[in-house]
């Protein structure tokens, strides 16, 4: 799957499934722990070099991460490769900053109260070592900067040692002269301070130190008022200088550096609204493309739009769309059918799609059906009345691809996820569980492909389960959900939500 145009005589056999071991936890519980639903996350990203990691979660924070074996390991690195060991390593991660990106908001004009929740993370190109990334709730996108920033201290002052406070060491901003914090002129506090007879021996003037630095989260920019429904998707262009951000029925283009207008390049909302008959789930701009961006509906259809055709595109370039069995449709068909996420690989040939039952891998060159179909927790079909009953059938689960675009990744519930192997030939289906012992629930199940139409389209169906239960044989747990999951760019590492608990795995 490298999406290049040559042929290769005498393919490689897929590569063997990976073995996952657990990495990392930020935020564990402990047992009977409840869980704030402040804390819960909401949002995952890597950025494109792999060495940040940002969440989002419903109280509007945004907790930065950053990645630490690369700096502390460099010198171990050169010693082993010197020794020509193989150097083991995974990608570990240590808390950086947070700060409140967003708050509850009230819009008055329709009586109606704005969450604070993060739906949506995305980088930004770094600039003078400084961490770009816009983060959005149900309204408001924002652009932030995150740059280390220099604590001055003030020393070398006049004043007796033990009045003065820290011998006059007192922090301050960089526009701050004054020793202590209240008093311009230089006074101490104490007012018993007095100059010894004969006056001081020398006069000391402040200096200025810098001593430590402190991460410092700055708004640049807010892109306020440009939908009327939730924003379910933001996404940054190649060219560095634009973005989306698609609400369930409109899409709009910002340009970063101008905030108070943007561009509506596609607006499905018909004339009368008893005509709605589909709303937009999810949108990306292409990796590479900077005039082609997707955007899935919920009636299960992606559209590959051109933005060189026309201003506004209401007319798609290709559409993408799986024809219905005969004989299948029930009541659930529409609803399951609801496509939550879409994600380009690495190269921009393929899509992955995830929709309420399966994963679905797209070649963009082929719009007569999927190459790929991946059964995420099949044996959820006979339950769909319960979870219609309990609204979990309305969940949106997030899906990703790995760098080499060689596997694929989306979460279930029982705080489940599962990777499938998408490359020619590959039958690998894993089932993991977000704990320390990832491993725990995963049982040997049937992953063989059930249809084949050619070796050209490749379209198979695998991780089919026939049981009516969990991979441990217990029932299923529909409150914990793996919703939020993220792939490290260049490695096999994911990230994965489970509530307000980040975990992190390797292979």
């Amino acid at each position: 799957m490298n999406g290049g145009d040559e042929v290769v005589t005498a393919p490689a056999g897929p590569p063997q499934p990976l073995d996952w071991k657990f990495s990392q936890v930020f935020g564990e519980r402990t047992a009977g722990e409840e869980v704030q639903e402040v804390d819960i996350i909401s949002a995952i990203e890597f950025d494109k070099t792999g060495d940040h990691l940002a969440t989002g979660d419903r109280g509007g924070r945004v907790v930065l991460f950053e990645r630490t074996d690369t700096k502390d390991h460099d010198a171990l690195r050169r010693d082993l490769e010197r020794m020509d060991h193989p150097i083991n390593r995974h990608p570990e991660f240590r808390y950086k900053t947070e700060f409140q990106s967003h708050e509850p908001e009230f819009d008055y004009l329709k009586s109606l109260e704005i969450e604070e929740k993060i739906n949506k993370i995305r980088w930004c190109q770094t600039a003078n070592g400084a961490l770009f990334l816009l983060s959005t709730n149900d309204k408001t996108i924002k652009f932030w900067k995150v740059q280390e920033k220099k604590v001055k201290k003030i020393s070398e002052m006049n004043l007796d040692p033990p009045k003065a406070v820290g011998n006059g060491c007192v922090a301050s901003s960089s526009n701050s002269n004054s020793p202590t914090p209240g008093l311009a002129n230089g006074g101490s506090p104490d007012n018993d301070f007095s100059f010894p007879p004969g006056g001081l021996p020398s006069l000391r003037l402040p200096v200025v130190t810098s001593q430590e630095t402190n991460l410092v989260a700055r708004c640049r920019r807010v892109y306020a008022h440009a939908h009327d429904y939730h924003i379910n998707s933001i996404s940054n262009n190649s060219d560095g200088e634009t973005f989306i951000s698609a609400d369930d029925l409109r899409i709009n283009l910002w340009n970063l550096e101008i905030s108070n207008q943007s561009f509506n390049i596609v607006d499905v909302k018909p004339a009368n609204m008893e005509d709605l008959t589909e709303v937009i789930t999810s949108a990306e701009l292409h990796p590479t493309h900077c005039n082609m961006l997707a955007y899935s509906s919920s009636k299960g259809s992606i559209r590959l739009i051109d933005l060189r055709q026309s201003a506004l595109c209401d007319s798609h370039a290709k559409l993408f769309e799986e024809p219905e069995a005969p004989g299948s449709r029930s009541f659930f068909t529409e609803i399951i059918a609801s496509i939550s996420d879409i994600k380009f690989a690495k190269d921009g040939r393929y899509m992955l799609s995830r929709d309420y039952m399966t994963l679905k891998l797209w070649d963009i060159n082929m719009d007569s059906g999927p190459v790929s179909t991946f059964q995420v927790h099949e044996y959820l079909r006979p339950k769909l009345c319960d979870l219609y009953e309990n609204d979990s059938i309305f969940d949106k689960f997030e899906c990703c691809l790995s760098g080499d675009g060689l596997r694929v990744a989306t979460g279930s519930y029982s705080n489940l996820f599962r990777v499938f192997g998408c490359a020619p030939g590959s039958t690998e289906a894993t089932t993991l569980e977000a704990s320390k012992n990832p491993v725990r629930r995963q049982v040997q199940m049937p992953s063989r492909p059930s249809r084949s139409l050619s070796s050209i389209t490749r379209v198979v169906r695998r991780g089919a389960e026939t049981s009516g239960v969990d991979a441990n044989g217990n029932s299923f747990d529909f409150t914990t959900k793996l919703l939020h999951l993220a792939w490290h760019p260049t490695e096999n590492s994911i990230a994965c939500a489970a509530a307000n608990s980040l975990y992190m795995y390797y292979a």
